[in-house]
């Protein structure tokens, strides 16, 4: 199997130009690209699978270029419904920030990072309209989806002029770079052939590029921001755990196909993982290196094992070996309750609406359906202290199997 040949089976390519491109992706080093605009302070999980693509082709001896738009990220392309919001210059830097170091940390330093605001903040309104708008036809532009879909609610002149902002990064890099492919998502093929037309038109040459379709979650819905589902990929954002809770949970249906997009994971390997999945759905051994090969990417082994060791912990009860931060990690979107030092147990549950009466309590409290970090407690006037916490701050109270809460001293 070549190279491009893996890509395909993957299902990582959509959207094709140039007829040699699979000659050159398995012959030939070359440049390419891939960008993004600094819209938030972090990239998400679907902005990692165009990444891990890149990374893909690194690997097999091409030179990335990473771009960061600083420049179409003052406009941005258009959504399909609404203008995007504009964003603040401060905004702007700090995103910058926040992408480039995930960008260079997921890629170990190796990739070249531009910022297209540095070849476009002396460049003319009259300069590029001279130099790029005359080689674009305007019914050439309204021809694109991503423009086309907005006509009848209305398009921006900023934003009916951002295709030809990302063209010109393609010939920009093209001329500069030596850069003769761009590698998007596949919403972005308007603005890729864009740059390909300018290439033929202005230096008389012959560029490439493919789009890898959009990874969708198992409602239809892109792993966007936009849509509500985001998992960044800054840990303050989503945790380690989170991410592993999602990922062990994908549907089954879909992980086959996660582990071609987002892994590194041989043929053979994916292929053993699918026979399990089928044999033994139950022990998740597919989710499991799914979650493992991503967190392990993104954040090290360690923030991996952490995730392991929290989610093993909550499922067993046995809160007691997890640190308060794991502690808020774990349980970060489970009820709180208040209490008093001292106060009775029975109090506990019935103030914080654990139970609705005492004698609902005391029924709970008879059944040992009641855990304190772990531990089993019937006594109903039990009085709860800061000994019972960990580091003296908080309790996990479990009533049954699966309704856990946060027990705080005011």
């Amino acid at each position: 199997m070549t190279f491009f040949e893996e890509l395909q089976w993957r299902g990582l390519v959509k959207d094709v130009a140039g007829e040699d491109i699979a000659d050159k992706l398995n012959n030939e080093k070359i440049t390419f690209y891939w960008g993004t605009d600094p819209t938030a302070d972090s990239l998400h999980l679907g902005h990692y699978s165009s990444l891990v693509t890149a990374k893909r082709l690194a690997r097999a001896g091409h030179h990335p270029i990473l771009l960061v738009g600083g420049s179409t990220g003052l406009i941005g392309d258009p959504r399909p419904t609404a203008e995007r919001e504009i964003i603040s210059h401060e905004t702007l830097e700090k995103n910058l920030a926040g992408i480039k170091s995930q960008v260079d940390r997921i890629f170990e330093g190796k990739a070249e990072i531009v910022n297209n605001y540095d070849w476009t903040k002396d460049y003319t309104f009259l300069e590029f309209l001279r130099d790029i708008g005359k080689y674009i036809n305007v019914n050439y532009m309204l021809s694109k989806e991503i423009i086309s879909r907005r006509l009848d609610t209305g398009i921006t002149f900023a934003e009916f002029s951002y295709t030809l902002l990302q063209g010109y990064d393609f010939l920009w890099l093209y001329r500069n770079k030596n850069c003769i492919l761009q590698a998007e998502g596949a919403d972005q093929w308007g603005n890729i052939t864009t740059g390909l037309e300018l290439i033929r038109k202005i230096e008389g040459k012959e560029a490439y590029g493919f789009t890898m379709p959009l990874v969708l979650d198992k409602y239809g819905n892109k792993f966007g921001k936009s849509a509500g589902n985001a998992l960044w990929l800054d840990l303050n954002k989503t945790s380690s755990y989170e991410l592993y809770q999602y990922l062990v949970n994908v549907d089954d249906s879909m992980v086959v196909d996660y582990l071609k997009i987002f892994t590194f994971l041989s043929k053979d390997q994916i292929e053993e993982l699918e026979a399990k999945n089928k044999e033994k759905p139950e022990l998740r051994e597919a989710h499991k290196a799914l979650a493992r090969e991503i967190i392990t990417d993104l954040h090290g082994v360690a923030e991996f094992e952490k995730a392991v060791n929290i989610s093993n912990s909550l499922f067993s009860g046995n809160v007691k070996s997890l640190s308060l931060k794991d502690i808020e990690i774990g349980f970060k979107d489970v009820p709180t309750a208040t209490i008093s030092e001292g106060e009775k147990l029975i109090d506990v549950l019935v103030n914080n609406k654990i139970a609705s009466s005492k004698r609902e309590a005391r029924e709970f409290l008879a059944a040992g359906s009641i855990t304190l970090n772990g531990e089993k407690f019937m006594d109903e006037n039990m009085p709860v202290t800061r000994q019972l916490a960990i580091e003296g701050k908080v309790i996990v109270l479990r009533r049954g199997k699966k309704k856990n809460y946060i027990v705080k001293f005011g």
